[in-house]
């Protein structure tokens, strides 16, 4: 029996329960029947076998790849450029998006926020359109972005699964189209009611999380030959669709044994309840939220929240520095009218686009000309762009005084370290400025070196007064060298906040405040990113006006060590 025939039994129970990869099976099967009212398919798994059996199954769906950077003239469609050029004639060819079908969004984690946009607009406007999209996700802090999270309304992740746990996906297209028959014939009753309430309970803010879920029940009935939509069409609904948007799981919920029955209606007003068939969709909202609950794997929930949030920061702290124009190198961007020179090059397929639907009338204009030549006016001439990400550089300001130095000291030379391994797939530097006695110092400049970076952090010492004006100083003075250079800084400062050190090198305390308030001005009104991890036991509240004169995030971080640390900088700052 394969997994298709399993989903389509007549069980009470939902197939994920019993067989994980026989819910992947359903999912797909389900998209097959109405892709039109799911929308499509949200894929989390790296490129491997596994994903290839999943793909294999989607082959049914016939889907048109699409990748990250695909054009707007790909998607919506242009001018012909070599029809238009023969013949004379302005020719246009159709976009991707004109078509309809199901789209397959390869590398969707890496999906900008413009392309984004324009497949959710389309998936909103044409119902013809479906969309798998493809996360790979290396990374934490990675994912699909929002508009289009928000839209799909399937989503699997296959990262757990073996090659051993998995079977081939094969479509029956009879038992599809039989399917997509009776679909037409389910109504949705007081199921999106239901939903509704669900989608409440886990704290779902979208208004399409039920939509898409009443059509996920749907196909759901249709598939297993129901002529309405019953509890299990609801449980399969909410683990597939609704699992991955919740923001929250209700902790205090009944469970569904302690559910308390519903009050009789008083004996002398009539009957104002449901039919038979209404009373049996009547079941706890607690079943529907653990379904949702049990389709997640650990720690899954976390990671998307997590990815969330990470693609709502702001884009300096987005993982490889800020963007930046080009005319010489970097990602393509549309080329824009201009003259040659001063290093920009001529994009000649854009000239000639421009070009060729005027070259009618410029021939009856200018009669004299060769009916051969190809007549170009300075107007036509595009220049080409290019966008290119700078290099960021982490700049550590770890407080190396006082009582605690050497255990701190100890968990910013390892999350250097951690961060530092991964800076090669990120292109990130990390650079070190440590404070103690009457200054500070920059221990270790931007290097992507770990063999220079563990030799310079072996002997950092550790004691003394706290100079933390002077050490905002020499990491302003850092960050600014560092943008000198072409780089986007960011800093990350591990300290308890009693500074006590002037810039003047006395031991005033009010002055090394004052010292140390005008600074954080500074940085604050130079915008660089700025991260601070009070590091005290007790949380001080001078720490947190410092970090606000900033602008900066404060996290309180009192007993961490290397790896936790290095975990909540690659969190706050984005990957």
């Amino acid at each position: 029996m394969t997994p298709f025939d399993e989903a389509s039994g007549q069980s009470g129970r939902p197939a994920p329960e019993a067989d994980p990869w026989g819910q992947v099976a359903l999912a797909v099967t389900l998209l097959a029947i109405d892709p039109a009212g799911l929308r499509g398919l949200w894929l989390r798994g790296r490129a491997g076998p596994v994903r290839d059996h999943v793909l294999a199954g989607l082959a049914v769906l016939a889907p048109r790849k699409l990748h990250p950077y695909t054009s707007d003239e790909a998607l919506m469609g242009g001018m012909d450029l070599s029809a238009t050029l023969a013949t004379g004639e302005m020719h246009r060819h159709a976009g991707l998006l004109e078509h309809a079908g199901c789209l397959m969004l390869t590398m969707a984690e890496r999906c900008p926020p413009g392309l984004a946009v324009r497949l959710g607009q389309a998936l909103d406007s044409d119902p013809r359109l479906s969309l798998v999209a493809l996360d790979e996700a290396a990374e934490d802090g990675e994912g699909l972005p929002n508009a289009l999270a928000d839209r799909l309304g399937l989503f699997l992740d296959i990262d757990g699964f073996a090659w051993s746990d998995t079977a081939d996906l094969a479509l029956n297209p009879a038992l599809i189209a039989t399917a997509q028959t009776r679909l037409r014939h389910i109504a949705k009753g007081t199921a999106l009611d239901r939903l509704t309430r669900v989608a409440a309970e886990l704290a779902i803010p979208s208004l399409r999380a039920p939509l898409l879920a009443l059509a996920c029940a749907r196909a759901h009935a249709a598939w297993r030959g129901g002529a309405q939509i019953e509890e299990q069409d609801l449980q399969v609904a909410v683990a597939l669709v609704m699992a991955h948007k919740a923001l929250a799981f209700p902790e205090d919920a009944p469970q569904p044994d302690d559910t308390p029955p519903p009050p009789e209606p008083p004996q002398d007003q009539p009957d104002q309840g449901r039919d038979r068939d209404q009373s049996e969709m009547d079941i706890p909202d607690e079943i529907l939220i653990e379904a949702a609950r049990a389709a997640l794997p650990p720690g899954l929930l976390a990671k998307l929240q997590a990815a969330r949030v990470a693609r709502q920061a702001a884009s300096a702290n987005s993982g490889a520095g800020a963007k930046r124009k080009s005319m010489r190198r970097g990602r393509p961007m549309p080329s824009r009218a201009g003259k040659p020179g001063s290093g920009a090059r001529v994009d000649v397929i854009a000239t000639l686009r421009q070009a060729a639907p005027w070259q009618k009338m410029r021939r009856a204009m200018m009669p004299g000309r060769a009916v051969d030549r190809l007549l170009l006016m300075p107007s036509d001439i595009r220049i080409k762009r290019y966008q290119e990400q700078t290099d960021r550089v982490l700049i550590f300001v770890v407080d190396a005084s006082g009582s605690a130095a050497l255990a701190r000291l100890a968990e910013a030379k390892g999350a250097v370290e951690l961060m530092l391994a991964e800076a090669y797939s990120s292109r990130d530097h990390v650079a070190l400025v440590t404070f103690r006695g009457h200054a500070a110092e920059l221990s270790l400049p931007p290097t992507r070196s770990l063999v220079q970076t563990k030799r310079r952090l072996a002997g950092l010492p550790g004691g003394g007064a706290t100079p933390l004006a002077d050490a905002l100083q020499v990491a302003l003075s850092t960050a600014e060298q560092a943008r000198r250079h072409g780089m986007t800084p960011t800093l990350a400062m591990l300290t308890d906040g009693r500074g006590n050190i002037a810039l003047d090198g006395s031991a005033n305390r009010v002055q090394a405040g004052l010292d140390a308030t005008r600074l954080a001005k500074i940085i604050a009104a130079k915008a660089i990113p700025a991260l601070v991890i009070d590091t005290s036991l007790r949380p001080k509240p001078q720490l947190a006006e410092l970090s606000a004169q900033m602008g900066a995030t404060l996290i309180a971080l009192p007993r961490a060590d290397a790896r936790s640390l290095s975990a909540t900088l690659s969190a706050a700052l984005g990957g």
